[in-house]
């Protein structure tokens, strides 16, 4: 059974018995970035509550509890399945910023992450479930990266929330769009501070016997077989 509201992005290697992953995420760019990674998935978001508590003491164990609630919430409507979940934290110190409401909250949250270090957590959660939609298996894991942005103009804050960016990303920036120049330094993982830690991804995957490189070959030799008779394998 599949959920009315998951949608097929890639399907990748599904003739050969690959069931595409479930990306527990309506977020564009964790989709872009498997992406571009080549592996087949599904998107079908969670719909939780994810308000954020003013402080949170332990940030990879809040990320990796989102992520697991986010999992657990949509794993009746696919048994036998592989599910990929994951929570973005954007923290100064202890305080966590969310994505902002209004222009105004957007313009106070850069005032403080400018010329500052923050820390950005993005926990996982990768499950399998059984022919009933059961977790029967689930890995865990968090990824921790350091950004320091440089001292931002007022004028700077006003052009970039000027451009809608922010809206909708923790922290009211994107380190993968306008935002690239606000950073000086990222210590860790960049695509952890995009929203996936594609890295730490990939090992949880072999751990599960799923290797991202068998895709790489599947697409190659996709387009070896459109080079040579002008028809997508995929089309047949």
């Amino acid at each position: 059974m599949q959920s009315k509201g998951a949608k097929v992005v890639s399907l990748a290697k599904t003739r050969r018995g690959f069931k595409p992953i479930v990306l527990v995420s309506a977020s564009p760019r964790r989709q872009q970035l498997l992406k571009q990674i080549g592996v087949p998935f599904e998107v079908c978001p969670a719909g939780i509550d994810e308000t954020l508590p003013e402080r949170v003491d332990d940030p990879e164990t809040f990320a990796i509890d989102m992520a697991l609630r986010k999992v657990k919430a949509v794993a009746k409507e696919f048994p036998d399945r592989w599910l990929l979940a994951a929570d973005t934290l954007v923290l100064l110190g202890n305080k966590p910023l969310g994505k902002p409401q209004t222009r105004e909250e957007a313009a106070s949250m850069l005032r403080e992450l400018s010329g500052r270090t923050h820390v950005v957590v993005t926990g996982l959660c990768l499950a399998k479930t059984d022919r009933k939609g059961r977790i029967r298996r689930c890995l865990k894991a968090a990824e921790t990266t350091f950004v320091t942005f440089r001292h931002l103009t007022e004028e700077e804050i006003a052009a970039y929330i000027a451009t809608g960016e922010p809206m909708d990303k923790a922290g009211a920036y994107g380190i993968q769009g306008r935002a690239a120049v606000f950073a000086t330094c990222i210590l860790g993982c960049y695509y952890n501070v995009v929203g996936l830690p594609l890295a730490k991804l990939a090992m949880m995957l072999k751990e599960t016997g799923i290797e991202v490189s068998e895709f790489w070959r599947s697409s190659c030799h996709e387009i070896h077989e459109t080079n040579r008779t002008g028809t997508p394998l995929s089309a047949r």
